[in-house]
């Protein structure tokens, strides 16, 4: 299909169409950083072209040389037929104007917490150059915890993850953003491995799919590593860990940003007695809680 089609496709528009057509046909799922056929087209388009991905109109009438048309439909022919995430086949991830080196080791990033800290989690922190120790738990990709360094420019981050390929993936990105000197990486379970290690702001995106929306993922979130993905039947057994452990991780004064998914109702009927406060993203105020180390 994908080969017999090169002939009869000339210009990128040709392509576009090639490809939304095959990905809509494919019953493909989006959700690594588009919600639609086209999107991911155009972006899979541009980033193969080595065109940017913020001006598509200027080349929808360009001719393809024969090797440009053979790698897009190459592309193309994979997310369809091997169901990889657009993420893993570029090698990268955008959160806001921030990119990050991802492959199959870790989660494609996709977290609420990123645009709140790109906000330096006003007004819940009043002064950015006051936090001075923060932790990212289950870092996976890196991802937040560079946004933290990027956003609070006194502070010193450790990044926490159990697996040692993900800190692979994060030690790249950490190395690409040249934060070295404020970015500690930490292999651990939990924060097991942290001493008496105590911290201005804790942030973790943790595993929180519940069971049965597990048994029923589309092919690809499969190909995530399943460590970054359930956590047991509720989703919240290691959100549960979070909580019992960071009050005496948090210096007084000091907040906690998790992000749960879908599952704010039944964390709240499991913790009645903890005045959670819920942070507005773009999606809503359902995803991501806030707690003060007092409030633990």
């Amino acid at each position: 299909m994908f080969d017999n089609a090169r002939n009869d496709l000339h210009t990128l528009r040709d392509c576009l169409r090639f490809a939304v057509t095959h990905f809509n046909e494919a019953g493909l799922f989006f959700g690594h950083g588009s919600d639609n056929a086209w999107d991911e087209a155009v972006y899979l388009t541009l980033h193969t072209l080595h065109l940017p991905l913020d001006r598509l109109e200027p080349f929808l009438d360009a001719r393809l040389l024969p090797k440009e048309k053979s790698a897009l439909l190459r592309i193309y022919e994979r997310r369809v037929q091997e169901r990889i995430p657009a993420a893993y086949l570029t090698k990268e991830a955008w959160l806001g104007e921030h990119r990050f080196y991802v492959d199959e080791r870790v989660i494609v990033p996709r977290s609420f917490i990123a645009e709140l800290l790109d906000e330096q989690l006003s007004p819940w922190i009043e002064d950015p150059w006051q936090v001075e120790t923060a932790l990212d738990l289950c870092t996976g990709s890196g991802c937040l915890a560079i946004l933290a360094a990027l956003n609070f420019p006194e502070a010193r981050v450790d990044a926490i993850d159990l697996s040692p390929d993900a800190l692979a993936v994060a030690r790249k990105n950490v190395d690409d953003y040249q934060l070295q000197e404020r970015v500690r990486l930490i292999e651990s379970d939990g924060m097991n491995a942290l001493g008496d290690e105590r911290y201005d702001l804790i942030i973790s995106n943790p595993p929180y799919v519940d069971a049965a929306s597990v048994a029923a993922l589309p092919p690809e979130y499969l190909k995530e590593p399943e460590l970054a993905l359930g956590s047991g039947e509720d989703g919240l057994d290691f959100t549960r860990r979070i909580l019992a452990e960071a009050k005496a991780r948090l210096n007084p004064g000091g907040i906690l940003v998790v992000e749960i998914g879908h599952n704010r109702e039944v964390l709240e009927a499991a913790y009645p007695q903890l005045p959670f406060t819920w942070l507005d993203t773009a999606a809503g105020d359902q995803y991501v809680f806030m707690l003060r180390q007092e409030e633990l």
